[in-house]
């Protein structure tokens, strides 16, 4: 069963290659989904995998790149069920 995670990155996390890092953490375990910075310095995020692998991401995403401080994730997770999402994990501007 797929899951969709859906999140906002809190901290400095704008400018120190957050986004860049979400997408190779995301693209490793094979997920689909975006990531973009947003215009409150947050960033944003979507993930969409296997309950198991994207507990995983999160683990990843509050370790941060090197330059990254990250102070809280605020997330949900539900049931996904678009099949006409797409493929890739992207990075949204």
């Amino acid at each position: 069963m797929k899951y969709i995670l859906k999140g906002k990155v809190f901290g400095r996390v704008q400018g120190v290659g957050f986004r860049a890092f979400t997408k190779d953490v995301a693209d490793s375990l094979n997920l689909q989904g975006y990531v973009k910075n947003l215009g409150d310095g947050g960033v944003e995020f979507e993930a969409i995998g296997e309950e198991k692998v994207l507990s995983i991401f999160l683990e990843k995403l509050k370790e941060g790149p090197k330059h990254a401080f990250v102070s809280d994730i605020k997330y949900t997770m539900e049931v996904f069920e678009d099949e006409d999402y797409p493929k890739s994990f992207d990075i949204l501007y």
